[in-house]
C-alpha cells in the first residue's frame, strides 16, 4: 500500500501556474498579492487538503506561533473558562496553545518550565503554584515573555492579570453585614496562595470598617487537596465536615462567607441538618458563581468571576510583549468581580 503524500506549496503553485513564493505570500495574507490570487490559492489549498507545516513556518517567521499555557487544574470551572478565552484569543491571532497541567504540584511545575524551554514557545501564560519561583526566573531570563494569571509571584518581574479577590471578599462580607449579620465566619481554602489570602484580607477589611471583631476562629481552613488528579479542586464534603464541627461546638454564626461555591454546598447541608434556616438564621455567600448556584433550593448569593475578561486581557498583554519586545515595567491588572445577590442572603 502506497503511503499518502502530504500536499505541498509546490503542488498549489503547479496547479495555478504561480511561483511557490507567491503561493506562500498569498496564504500569509500579504498585501503584495492580489485579492483574486489569494482567493484562488486558498481554494486550491482546500481542494487538495494542504496543511501548513508549522515547523517550516516557524523557521521562516522566526516564531513558533505557539503560546504556552500552564494551568494548575483545568477541572476548576474558572480555569476551564479561562482556557477557552485564551485559546480563542490566541487562535484569532494565528497562535496555537501548548497546555501544561501542574495539579498544584511544584514538581510538575518544574517539568512544565522545562517543557516551555524545550518547545521554544513565543510566550507563556501561567497560573503559578506559588511554592517556588526560581524556575520562573529561569524562563523569564531565557527571553520568553510571561504573564501570570490569577496568582501573583512578586519575586519574578512579569506582567500579571487577575481577579480583584480582595474586592470580592470585601463585597461579600460587607453585604452580609449590611443585611444584619454580626457573628461572621469564613470557610476558606487551605492552600497558601494569593487568591485565598486576598479574599481573607477583604473579609478582614470589611469587618474592620464596621468595627466588628475578627477572632482567631473567624477564618476556618477547609482541606482542598484533591483525592486524585481528575477530581475537582474543592470537595463539598470537606466544608460539610468543618461546618458541622463548628455548629456541634455550639458556635452560632449568623453570616458565613465561603471561598467557593462548592464549600457553600457542604455548608448548606450542615446548616440544614442543624435545623438552621438560610437566610433566616444564617446568611450564606459563595464565590465563583458556578452554573448550579442560581438553581439550588435556596439560590446562592455569590461572587461572579470575570474569567473570560481575565483570559482575553492576558492574551492581549502577552502578544503586546511578544511583538514589541517591550522592556517597560511589568503591569499588574486586577479586574473587579461582581456580587450576585440571591435568596441565601435575602431576608
Amino acid at each position: 500500500m502506497t503511503e499518502a503524500r502530504r500536499a505541498t506549496l509546490r503542488d498549489i503553485a503547479g496547479a495555478l501556474g504561480l511561483s511557490v513564493n507567491t503561493v506562500s505570500r498569498a496564504l500569509a495574507d500579504k498585501d503584495s498579492v492580489s485579492a483574486a490570487t489569494r482567493a484562488a490559492v486558498r481554494a486550491e489549498a482546500a481542494r487538495i487538503g494542504y496543511v501548513p507545516n508549522s515547523l517550516a513556518r516557524s523557521l521562516v517567521l522566526g516564531s513558533a506561533m505557539t503560546l504556552g499555557l500552564v494551568i494548575t487544574n483545568p477541572s476548576n470551572p474558572f480555569y476551564a473558562q479561562l482556557i477557552s478565552s485564551i485559546e480563542l484569543g490566541a487562535r484569532a491571532q494565528g497562535y496555537s496553545l501548548l497546555l501544561l497541567v501542574t495539579d498544584e504540584s511544584a514538581e510538575n511545575e518544574q517539568r512544565a518550565t522545562d517543557a516551555l524551554l524545550r518547545s521554544a514557545v513565543d510566550g507563556a501564560i501561567v497560573v503559578p503554584v506559588q511554592d517556588e519561583w526560581d524556575h520562573w526566573r529561569r524562563v523569564r531570563d531565557s527571553g520568553i515573555p510571561m504573564v501570570f494569571v490569577n496568582r501573583d509571584v512578586p519575586e519574578v518581574d512579569c506582567d500579571m492579570v487577575g481577579v480583584d479577590n480582595e474586592r470580592g471578599g470585601y463585597e461579600a462580607t460587607a453585604h452580609l453585614i449590611a443585611g444584619g449579620a454580626r457573628r461572621l465566619l469564613v470557610l476558606e481554602e487551605d492552600l497558601p496562595i494569593t487568591t485565598t489570602a486576598d479574599r481573607v484580607a477583604g473579609f478582614r477589611r470589611a469587618m474592620g470598617d464596621t468595627g466588628l471583631e475578627v477572632s482567631d476562629g473567624s477564618v476556618r481552613a477547609v482541606p482542598t487537596k484533591r483525592y486524585d488528579s481528575l477530581a475537582l479542586p474543592w470537595q463539598p464534603e470537606e466544608a460539610y465536615r468543618v461546618a458541622s464541627a463548628v455548629l456541634a461546638s455550639g458556635e452560632r454564626p449568623d453570616g458565613i462567607v465561603t471561598g467557593n461555591d462548592y464549600f457553600a454546598l457542604g455548608l448548606l447541608r450542615a446548616l440544614a441538618e442543624a435545623g438552621l434556616g438560610v437566610p433566616g438564621e444564617v446568611a450564606v455567600t459563595g464565590y465563583g458563581d458556578h452554573p448550579y448556584a442560581g438553581y439550588l433550593q435556596t439560590p446562592l448569593t455569590t461572587v461572579r468571576l470575570p474569567a473570560a475578561e481575565v483570559g482575553t486581557t492576558a492574551v492581549e498583554l502577552l502578544l503586546r510583549r511578544i511583538r514589541e519586545r517591550s522592556s517597560d515595567r511589568p503591569r499588574k491588572i486586577l479586574i473587579r468581580p461582581e456580587l450576585v445577590v440571591r435568596a441565601s442572603t435575602a431576608n
